[in-house]
């Protein structure tokens, strides 16, 4: 039995198999009809080849826009209390009672340890009695001087006596000031046993309990930081402080409405924008840079003395500059680049150049024209030179289960 040829198409090969054992006659006639329907087949196989090619890909693609855009500068900076306060014992002896819960609010004047006060009002008593006796001994003292002076009008006394007595008066008017110093010294020691919040602000960890003994030694009782305002300090290189100062100069701006925004640790922007109020007078030598300062509202105590926060400095009016999601920017040997789809919807490398960041978008300094659709979510499925097919950012998800398909 003769083969095939393998270049036959399908519906040709299935009706010469049935007819091989046919008779000769019959198979001639065969391959006429097999050769006028030859064209007809392979076009019905072309269709079916044509029908089953895969869509093309679909990707999320975004139009390049341009917006205002301020005038950044990144650093890293540290937040630092307003008010920071180490609480202390000024007098010696043992704490009868912590006054407030670690962690809360605290207001200025409200108390928060108490001392053992028996001894200090002891003091107290004592001194008050120094004072009504150096007050009956000055009277006693003008009394004596008065009659001093009487007798010597009739000479009847000595001028020297009554020189003494005179002395005697005015250093028993010295001894009343005297107790009275020491009075209010002592009332002073008796207040000191109450230790009070010089600040309004949150108190940390009480670092002694009840029972021990405390001094003017002794380590801080707690510490309080104040949280609302609250200051950024971050640092510039002269070149730096430099170059924003004739950058500033050169809008004719001021230097006091330059903005600064804090980032949280998430990377989110921080909701209360703050204004520079201080550069530092002297420069680090061992880093050359100089310390500058914001002051930003803190209402709801989000920063925290001491931690570390990205901070961004806005200077002079917003620029126009094309902004896209960071999201659609691809990185290669040789640098940043973006898929972008062109008139006849095929996906191109662009070559680009970026700015500042602004949260989840960024700057395009080149290599990018408004209006051009940005890739920004299925590139991985596509190539360059490849007919996509684009939705906008809404079809987000949709794109994305697809491409998991």
């Amino acid at each position: 039995m003769k083969s095939l040829p393998s270049s036959l198409p399908r519906c040709m090969s299935a009706v010469l198999r049935e007819g091989l054992g046919k008779s000769t006659g019959y198979l001639h006639a065969l391959w006429v009809l097999l050769l006028l329907g030859l064209v007809g087949c392979g076009q019905q196989e072309q269709s079916d080849v044509t029908a089953a090619a895969p869509p093309p890909p679909a990707v999320v693609a975004i139009q390049a826009a341009t917006r205002p855009v301020e005038d950044q500068s990144q650093f890293v900076g540290r937040v630092v209390a307003v008010g920071k306060v180490e609480l202390r014992a000024r007098v010696q002896g043992f704490l009868k009672q912590r006054e407030f819960t670690e962690g809360q609010q605290v207001e200025a004047g409200q108390l928060l340890f108490s001392i053992e006060q028996d001894q200090y009002q002891a003091v107290v008593q004592q001194r008050e009695a120094d004072v009504a006796k150096a007050v009956a001994d000055a009277e006693n003292a003008d009394a004596q001087y008065a009659r001093g002076a009487e007798l010597l009008k009739s000479k009847n006394i000595a001028r020297s006596r009554v020189d003494e007595l005179k002395a005697a008066a005015a250093i028993a008017e010295a001894g009343i000031a005297q107790a009275k110093a020491a009075l209010v010294a002592a009332e002073l020691d008796l207040g000191y046993t109450n230790v009070t919040a010089p600040i309004a602000g949150r108190i940390g960890l009480a670092q002694y309990t009840a029972g021990n003994l405390v001094g003017p030694s002794s380590d801080p009782l707690a510490t309080i930081v104040s949280r609302d305002p609250i200051y950024i300090q971050f640092p510039l290189t002269q070149r730096e402080l430099l170059e924003a100062r004739r950058h500033i100069k050169e809008k004719g701006g001021n230097a006091s409405d330059v903005v600064v925004l804090a980032h949280l640790a998430d990377g989110s922007l921080y909701d209360h924008p703050g204004k520079l109020n201080f550069v530092d007078v002297t420069t680090d030598e061992g880093t050359d840079t100089v310390t500058l300062r914001a002051e930003l509202p803190n209402p709801d105590g989000m920063l925290v003395d001491g931690q570390y926060t990205g901070v961004t400095v806005e200077a002079g009016e917003p620029e126009s500059a094309i902004v896209i999601p960071q999201a659609s920017l691809q990185v290669d040997q040789q640098g940043i680049f973006v898929m972008v789809v062109d008139a006849e919807k095929k996906a191109q490398v662009r070559r680009i150049k970026t700015g500042a960041s602004l949260g989840g978008d960024i700057v395009v300094a080149s290599g990018l024209k408004e209006g051009e659709l940005v890739i920004t979510a299925g590139v991985q499925k596509i190539r360059p030179g490849q007919v996509v097919s684009a939705t906008p950012p809404a079809n987000t998800e949709a794109v994305e289960g697809e491409g998991a398909k």
